[in-house]
């Protein structure tokens, strides 16, 4: 078997069997495939797609590349949660210390900046001297004794994801829906919940840019998690503008910070807590939606959630004084405005074009070797909605000596879009798939 054939096979439009998949993935894991050949595959797969039985192949595969993690003595299943990709969405670093002083065992396993999106591992190397790379034994350690890790894919989880997971970024293979379904959970069934929850965003600053779409890859999702045997539930939430008002790294840690303490924006909080509150059910922590919420808010207001997550950042190794310090983060200089260009109603705050704007900056990655700037980001002053007069700012770039300056003040002034009349707000969360 050659990899050459398999992407012939898949560019005319042919089906792989189990043994080409197992193959190709075994390849890519051994380093035996080239990344030239490997990335050809995956665009063959982004333009041909698979059919479910390939996609479910190509999972299994991928798990299969490392090892299955287990938490002997735990008296309920580890749960976890995962997003699709969106643009100021820091909802993990909030969700995760929820759950976890309401009870569940959280090994949360993120990634980092994928095209125009955000990463959580990003955000909190932000932290200085916090380590995402926990080995397995830590990994438990942290689940035994805090209940809680926020961590990045060891060598030994779905080892052949980290490959693929990183050429995707950078070869325009990101959208696949089976690619998308066989990244995130080969990871998350690998890492041995017995609990997932998605939150497949939808708009125009998600990988998936129709309710349509996010419905048919939630629902692949959801899928394979019942074949799994993992209790998975699926949100699919708009990302047409930015999650809160903060985008970057360090900055959005920022804002979940003041989540915690009761002082973010409604949105980030609202979403945070509906999330939270289905991993308690998964978890069976909770035995309902109200049940579950009230835990969820009770942590939250309480300040257990904060002070968990005080826990999570001394127990990686992280300062757990930037909590209540934001001086001890990075932060960048310089700062430019972009105003309203005329007055009437914000009707659009593109998320995708600001996504892209802080990559410009230097907040995410063009290629994969590049490294990122923690301290740079966007502020956003004005939501969709909000009267405007011509000249108010609107968002303000957050820059290091106009690296990609140019390139982010364009893209950001495309992002905004002003009109006469306001445009009624759309729900947050669009419906629910278990």
């Amino acid at each position: 078997m050659r990899a050459v054939d398999l992407i012939r096979r898949k560019r005319d439009g042919g089906t792989l069997d189990r043994a080409a998949i197992e193959f190709f993935v075994g390849g890519v894991t051994r380093g035996t495939i080239p990344e030239y050949q490997t990335a050809a595959l995956l665009m063959a797969i982004c333009l041909r797609g698979m059919s479910e039985a390939e996609t479910l192949a190509l999972t299994t595969a991928m798990i299969d590349s490392g090892v299955r993690v287990t938490y002997p003595g735990l008296d309920a299943p580890a749960v976890d949660k995962h997003s699709t990709g969106g643009v100021g969405d820091k909802t993990s670093v909030v969700l995760a210390p929820i759950a976890a002083a309401c009870g569940a065992r959280v090994p949360m396993m993120s990634g980092r900046g994928l095209g125009h999106t955000g990463g959580t591992l990003d955000k909190l190397e932000s932290i200085p001297g916090f380590r995402t790379g926990l080995s397995i034994d830590e990994l438990r350690r942290a689940i035994a004794t805090i209940g809680c890790a926020l961590v990045g894919q060891t060598d030994q989880i779905a080892p052949a994801d980290r490959t693929l997971y990183a050429l995707r970024d950078v070869t325009g293979t990101v959208e696949s829906i089976p690619l998308i379904c066989a990244s995130i959970m080969s990871k998350k069934i690998a890492e041995g919940i017995g609990g997932l929850v998605l939150d497949v965003k939808t708009g125009a600053g998600a990988f998936m840019k129709t309710v349509e779409a996010s419905r048919q890859l939630a629902a692949s999702l959801v899928a394979i998690g019942k074949a799994a045997g993992v209790r998975t539930q699926a949100l699919v939430t708009r990302m047409d503008a930015p999650l809160g008002r903060a985008v970057g790294n360090a900055n959005e840690l920022v804002e979940c910070f003041e989540v915690l303490k009761g002082r973010g924006p409604e949105d980030v909080e609202s979403l945070s807590v509906a999330l939270a509150a289905r991993m308690l059910i998964v978890a069976g922590v909770a035995a309902g939606g109200p049940e579950a919420d009230a835990k969820a808010r009770g942590a939250l207001r309480s300040g257990a959630a904060l002070e968990k997550l005080r826990q999570i950042v001394e127990n990686q190794g992280g300062d757990p004084r930037v909590i209540d310090d934001y001086a001890r983060l990075p932060a960048a200089p310089d700062r430019a405005v972009v105003e309203a260009p005329s007055s009437g109603f914000l009707v659009a705050l593109h998320a995708e074009c600001l996504g892209r704007a802080a990559v410009a900056l230097g907040a995410g990655r063009a290629r994969l070797d590049d490294e990122i700037d923690h301290g740079v980001g966007i502020e956003i002053h004005a939501q969709p909605g909000a009267a405007l007069r011509a000249g108010d700012p609107v968002v303000t770039l957050h820059h290091r000596g106009g690296r990609g300056l140019d390139e982010a003040l364009a893209l950001a002034r495309q992002a905004v879009g002003v009109a006469a009349a306001p445009e009624a707000p759309a729900a947050l969360i669009v419906e629910e798939l278990s």
